[in-house]
């Protein structure tokens, strides 16, 4: 009885396989160059390690080149025009990428596509772990460059061996998003493609950071200036403001782990967190000075003048301890105290006594007085005068920062 037909696929893998050499360059005159084209397509941002300065990435890499020996005539095989062959079977170019620092969990595809003129495809994804320098100077409206350089590693460009060129146009290359997923953290912007060199340009979204870091912080300065309204006098915006710095340090705290870090540079929003504890240190400094200011004739010690009221003390012919305190004392005090030197009353003697010494007591408190009100009116000058400083740096302050950061997002 005679043998079935084998199938066109198994005929065609034994013709194809039966003595093909892997570890020989795919070419019947070593001197043709092997022509190798690459692509890539982006399909999701992983992680941005900045502090080991890392990016993951997951890409469909796709490489073209022709292997001469994996040549046939359809006619002889049922008109087959492609076959799939086990990668490990058949020479494959030995493309890797510069930047690769670590190997990722990509899924093993055990096969490549071969046309019928001998043109080879192969088409995987990878998780790709390179080393980036990350700028984060403009966090969180920072934007990466990030370079995947695809060379081969044994077969230099000086023994043209193998030549790299791109699958695809430039301009089909930069703005492919058709499998890209964007809904992390970053965004692809686009990927700038020259000769065997891939940048990936991506974007931070700044939302999450401008909720969770920039809104408290400018909350707490806002309620900082609104502290400049409570009197100065009172003792009220000493502690409002000491509050208001435990708060912004325990806000710090909590948002360090958030910053990223890295040993290069410090992020501008660092930068800014410390300027507003500054500017929150030297608001309490003014508060106090000027709170110190307000109570500074409070805080001189009160002398006043001593007035004996003993009965032996020489009194003037009017009843007055000096002569020219008899003339202020006017007319109904001289008549009283002619009507006690006519009278020779002692007890009445007394009585003046006391009330002249009554008299400069209040005199003197009176004094202290207007000295008071004095330093309270030059306290409240002062006090305005320095939250219109205080205010006139915080707003170019936040101009500064708001203007940069409104080039980088838009940029």
């Amino acid at each position: 009885m005679p043998e079935p037909s084998k199938p066109a696929l198994y005929r065609l893998s034994q013709f194809l396989l039966a003595h093909y050499q892997k570890g020989t360059r795919p070419v019947r005159d070593w001197r043709t160059t092997t022509n190798v084209a690459i692509d890539l397509m982006v399909y999701a941002i992983l992680s941005v390690d900045e502090k080991n300065q890392v990016l993951t990435t997951y890409i469909w890499y796709r490489q073209h080149w022709t292997d001469e020996f994996l040549r046939w005539d359809p006619a002889r095989f049922d008109n087959l025009t492609q076959i799939s062959l086990p990668v490990e079977s058949i020479w494959v170019p030995d493309i890797l990428i510069n930047e690769f620092v670590d190997v990722g969990k990509s899924p093993h595809v055990p096969y490549v596509y071969v046309s019928h003129r001998g043109e080879v495809q192969n088409l995987k994804p990878i998780q790709v772990m390179t080393a980036c320098s990350l700028d984060i100077y403009n966090f969180p409206f920072d934007i990466q460059n990030c370079s995947l350089t695809f060379t081969s590693w044994l077969h230099h460009s000086e023994f043209r061996d193998i030549n790299l060129s791109l699958w695809r146009q430039p301009e089909l290359v930069k703005f492919d998003r058709s499998v890209f997923m964007n809904q992390g953290e970053w965004e692809l912007l686009y990927v700038l493609s020259h000769f065997q060199e891939f940048s990936l340009v991506i974007r931070r979204r700044p939302l999450f950071y401008t909720v969770s870091l920039l809104l408290p912080s400018i909350f707490l300065m806002i309620m900082d200036i609104v502290g400049f309204y409570l009197p100065p006098h009172s003792g009220e915006r000493v502690s409002f403001k000491i509050t208001l710095l435990l708060g912004y340090s325990v806000f710090l705290i909590i948002v360090s782990d958030t910053l990223p870090a890295t040993a290069v540079g410090t992020p501008l929003i660092g930068i800014y967190f410390v300027v507003c504890m500054a500017l929150l240190v030297i608001s309490l400094t003014e508060t106090i000075l000027i709170v110190r200011l307000v109570h500074k004739q409070d805080l001189q010690p009160h002398f006043f003048p001593f007035v004996s009221l003993d009965a032996s003390a020489k009194l003037t012919p009017y009843g007055c301890e000096e002569p020219r305190e008899c003339g202020a004392v006017g007319g109904t005090r001289s008549a009283m105290a002619f009507a006690g030197r006519t009278e020779g009353s002692a007890a009445l003697q007394d009585v003046l006594r006391e009330t002249t010494a009554i008299r400069q007591l209040l005199e003197k408190r009176e004094e202290f007085r207007d000295v008071s009100r004095e330093w309270l009116q030059v306290g409240y000058v002062l006090d305005v005068l320095l939250f219109r400083l205080y205010l006139a740096a915080v707003l170019a302050y936040s101009v500064t920062l708001g203007t940069l950061w409104s080039v980088w997002r838009d940029a």
